[in-house]
């Protein structure tokens, strides 16, 4: 499943900090509807995520219905991101 959409980034200053970006409802309940096919575990899904000209592996995390795309630090340098800026993310599910 290929999956495409913008959001903001925002921080999370928990236990362990972190950047996230919220994938809307729609597109959080398609990728519920395969997750028990792709899920390793726990609920985390794996997948390969672009922005820009970066690509990488992840895994998008479930919070209230929706699912996070955690930034990385090399992620937000190499495309200079940073805290609510607008992204376009372009997702490979499964």
């Amino acid at each position: 499943m290929n999956i495409e959409f913008s959001g903001k980034i925002w921080f999370w200053k928990g236990p362990a900090p972190w950047y996230f970006v919220t994938i809307p409802a729609d597109e959080s309940y398609d990728i519920k509807m395969i997750s028990a096919s792709v899920t390793y575990g726990w609920g985390v899904i794996p997948v390969l995520v672009r922005i820009g000209k970066t690509e990488w592996t992840t895994s998008l995390f479930p919070k209230d219905g929706r699912y996070l795309v955690p930034l990385r630090a090399d992620i937000r340098k190499a495309e200079k991101l940073h805290e609510g800026d607008e992204v376009t993310i372009h997702l490979k599910v499964g």
